[in-house]
């Protein structure tokens, strides 16, 4: 039985191709675990990509609002600083 595991092993080119596949897979630089971590990052980054160019349109739509809209522009100013007008009291109800 290890004569025909053994024998098997004395083949040169065996020999080579096992300790290529090891460097490639183990040991050089650009090694395949390297590789699935980089095209795990890929994927993670194409998908940041896309949601944050969904989220620069909604604010470019936001901003368009803001700026040619004045009823939003109000909203806006009461909502985010508290704004008011003069003759109008701001009462803030916090819930514990």
């Amino acid at each position: 039985m290890f004569r025909k595991i053994f024998g098997f092993f004395k083949n040169k080119y065996i020999i080579t191709i096992l300790a290529f596949a090891i460097w490639m897979i183990a040991i050089d630089k650009n090694n395949m675990i390297a590789q699935y971590k980089l095209r795990k990052d890929l994927i993670d980054l194409r998908a940041k990509k896309i949601y944050y160019t969904k989220e620069i349109e909604k604010d470019k739509k936001e901003i368009y609002e803001l700026n040619t809209n004045m009823k939003t522009l109000e909203k806006f100013a009461r909502e985010k600083y508290l704004l008011k007008r003069d003759n109008e009291d701001i009462f803030l109800i916090v819930k514990e």
